[in-house]
């Protein structure tokens, strides 16, 4: 059978440009996994992941220009967003460096022997290990930050993990110039350039994940496919953990008396959020709870005015496209549906933003309009008009699980600690992984106490795929019991000759 050429494609065309790959055969990915999973003991030495981390994050740097042409070319979002974008990628590369020569993330507990207690304590040391191989699925929308040199990667290589990134379709020659930059910042750091696999192809993928090599899994894309590969991990012989995030709606509410102390502003901050990168961020903004009455519609006005002066755009593919405009009708044909700014097409290959209003009470209960509690992919979002906060409530209460949540609350709400925003606070913490108030979800910042994570179907885990602690879904705890120092690893001796920071007794040590 001939292999099947894998075609680097403009989305503000529709034109192939070049055939950069093949998709790989099950044959090929168990080559590359194998490969990977070779390459365990030289990832070993923290020194060295290093170096490696810190020396990718230089390689893709200098290579900016190419990068962000080849992304450009192939995503349409544009020079200055994937500038920015290159440099949160190798920002969290070098702070993953950081946490690896820090050391914290090991977790290191000591436990001394205390025969007084009843029954005796034996003498106990504790740390993390890696789990091995770790399979990455790269996202559409962010071609380089959750792609083969991403925050998936990073943190698993960061864990002592080597990694085998499924490249995404829509990007393959961009996943192709950056997997040879890391692999080329391996070998210049002395490990294998194996420690980075790339292959090609819907079929790879899910060899990948069923591959028994494979210790791990992280993922961003779409609720189905994200499940797909979800339950293929729990089906295998030996399950594995897999950390996929699946979607979000990314609620927002807004009071009333949010509304009446700076609508305009509101409105404006909106319109920004939603239609960011053509609504493709994962945090946009798809659902918006608004007061009924003239505040309401200051806001709303606000809303088109700002929506309206935004020009069209490309998609990442044509695919997404007509997702993006079928869902658009779909929604609009909704009962007692309006659109003040229509989205949907706009000439042969572009899209407009726009925005949906409805009054809230169709979201309480169940529904044709349950259709407007899912994601919309693109630039689009749903104003939903309430007329008290019992109905505003009655509407969160049938959200899934979300990224975000984010409430516009005035100036005198956010200074009461009791009252109805402080409700507000605690019931959206229910259902997202991140709160944010008086802001936009858009922007999700590399920081320590970052989550970028929430329940389910946003993610398919507790944790975050953003942000140092990331690190911990490629790790797990392992105790010792009265093992003689000798016989312990180097980070759990007694002399501490790796310098790590520890727990001792309960209580963190001296340094």
């Amino acid at each position: 059978m001939a292999a099947t050429p894998v075609w680097s494609v403009d989305p503000r065309t529709g034109k192939r440009l070049d055939q950069v790959a093949v998709e790989a055969t099950a044959q090929e990915v168990d080559a590359a996994v194998r490969a990977a999973h070779a390459t365990r003991g030289a990832l070993a030495d923290r020194t060295v992941r290093i170096a490696f981390l810190r020396a990718a994050a230089d390689r893709l740097d200098g290579a900016a220009d190419r990068v962000v042409a080849a992304a450009d070319a192939e995503t349409a979002l544009g020079a200055a967003r994937l500038t920015g974008e290159l440099a949160r990628t190798t920002y969290q590369l070098r702070e993953f460096a950081d946490a690896v020569e820090e050391g914290a993330y090991l977790d290191v507990r000591i436990d001394r022997a205390d025969p007084s207690l009843s029954p005796p304590r034996p003498e106990l040391r504790r740390y993390k290990v890696p789990l091995g191989a770790v399979a990455v699925y790269a996202a559409s929308n962010f071609p380089l930050a959750f792609s083969v040199p991403g925050g998936d990667t990073a943190s698993a290589l960061a864990a002592g993990c080597p990694v085998v990134v499924k490249a995404h379709p829509d990007h393959p020659a961009t996943s192709e110039l950056c997997a040879d930059l890391l692999r080329r910042a391996a070998v210049e750091t002395g490990l294998p350039a194996e420690v980075v696999g790339l292959v090609h192809g819907f079929d790879a993928g899910l060899e990948l994940i069923r591959h028994p090599l494979v210790a791990a899994a992280g993922f961003t894309g779409s609720v189905r496919g994200g499940r797909a590969l979800f339950d293929a991990a729990a089906a295998r012989p030996v399950p594995i953990p897999f950390h996929g995030e699946l979607g979000s709606l990314n609620p927002v509410v807004v009071t009333p008396a949010a509304a009446a102390e700076r609508a305009e502003e509101i409105g404006a901050g909106l319109a920004g959020a939603m239609t960011l990168g053509m609504g493709q961020f994962c945090v946009k903004p798809g659902l918006v709870l608004v007061p009924e009455g003239a505040d309401g519609d200051r806001l709303a006005a606000a809303l088109a005015k700002a929506v309206g002066e935004t020009g069209p755009g490309v998609l990442l593919d044509l695919r997404m496209r007509e997702s993006f405009v079928a869902g658009v009708r779909e929604r609009a044909a909704l009962p007692e549906v309006t659109a003040p700014v229509a989205a949907g097409a706009a000439g042969e290959h572009g899209v407009g933003a726009g925005y949906l209003s409805v009054p809230a009470r169709h979201l309480a209960a169940e529904g044709p309009h349950e259709l407007l509690l899912e994601e919309c992919f693109g630039p689009l979002t749903v104003l939903a008009r309430y007329a008290d906060q019992a109905e505003a409530t009655a509407v969160l209460t049938r959200l899934a699980g979300n990224l975000s949540a984010t409430l516009q609350l005035s100036a005198a709400e956010t200074a009461c600690g009791d009252g109805p925003a402080a409700e507000l606070v605690a019931q959206v913490t229910a259902l997202a992984g991140r709160v944010v108030v008086n802001g936009w979800p858009t922007g999700v910042a590399v920081a320590p106490a970052q989550h970028h994570g929430g329940p389910y179907p946003a993610a398919t885990s507790h944790s975050t795929s953003v942000g140092g602690t990331a690190v911990e879904r490629w790790l797990r705890p392992v105790a010792y019991q009265s093992v003689p120092d000798a016989l312990l690893p180097a980070e759990l001796r007694e002399a501490n000759p790796l310098g790590l920071p520890r727990r001792v007794d309960g209580r963190p040590e001296a340094s």
